[in-house]
């Protein structure tokens, strides 16, 4: 019952969090990711280091944060869809310096294996930084700040991952992925799938800045990769034999466990809503 009780409190206040920093303002957003990516990276080089690897944390963290920022900066000074699409091609090139930074530091590091460690390093950039960085873009898909689209996402989700566990719990009887994640069943995956296209005739609505037929491809790219992400995640906390990414959450584990399947999901939802939806309609 305690436990109970620390969980709802706990999602109550995360809930409460990420959805008044996402409605009230864009600095307030940025601000809340920043943190989150901050809190992020750290977890996921704190895990690494649990394996045997030594990333470099604070190099990481700090670059990983400046890439946020430089994709702040970006989505505050061009508002124009064109010139967004075109600089979302450049982003590789924002990071090419903190990739070879990270490069340079290894030669002062008296670390075993050091180009795992940079491995490492540069996988915690891509796997925690560049999701959260590309959230901002979503935000500004209508030219202008915009928390509707975000807001839909986080409900999808949600309903997906509410109804998963429901379904899973009263019927799962045959395993989505029993290697990674034994509770996992295709039963809750198809619940999951069902309530969360429910939530989408509600959302799409409310949040018209994009068409229903959007929001059902959206609804999909999450229940499919947000699944994976939740499955990915699984795997690297298994692959070093801990059951929580973190403790940050009381009762919900850390950072990487409240967000593993937006991180896998984001690239997807960025990669329609900026180049495959125009040819779709």
């Amino acid at each position: 019952m305690k436990n109970f009780f620390t969980r709802t409190l706990t999602a109550g206040a995360f809930v409460a969090v990420l959805l008044g920093c996402t409605y009230y303002s864009q600095l307030s957003f940025s601000i809340l990711f920043f943190v989150i990516t901050i809190l992020g990276l750290w977890e996921f080089y704190s895990l690494i280091q649990k394996g045997g690897s030594f990333p470099q944390k604070i190099i990481g963290t700090i670059a990983g944060a400046l890439f946020f920022l430089t994709n702040v900066f970006i989505v505050n000074e061009h508002t124009d869809l064109v010139a967004r699409r075109l600089l979302l091609f450049s982003i590789p090139t924002f990071s090419l310096l903190f990739t070879f930074l990270v490069f340079i530091f290894e030669l002062f590091r008296k670390k075993e294996h050091p180009f795992r460690n940079i491995a490492f390093t540069l996988l915690g950039i891509i796997y925690v930084a560049l999701p959260f960085s590309l959230l901002n873009y979503i935000t500004i898909f209508d030219d202008i700040y915009s928390f509707t689209i975000l807001f839909g996402i986080f409900f999808i989700l949600w309903s997906n991952d509410a109804g998963a566990y429901i379904v899973g719990t009263l019927t799962g009887k045959h395993k989505l992925f029993p290697r990674i994640s034994p509770g996992k069943s295709w039963e809750g995956s198809i619940g999951g799938a069902i309530i969360s296209y429910g939530i989408v005739f509600i959302i799409s609505g409310w949040y018209t800045s994009i068409s229903f037929t959007d929001w059902m491809v959206v609804a999909s790219i999450l229940i499919v990769m947000g699944t994976l992400g939740d499955l990915v995640e699984s795997l690297l906390k298994r692959s070093i034999n801990v059951k929580d990414s973190g403790t940050l959450l009381p009762g919900h584990g850390g950072i990487l466990d409240r967000f593993d399947s937006l991180i896998m999901a984001t690239p997807f939802i960025i990669a329609y809503l900026y180049f495959v939806k125009e040819f779709v309609h």
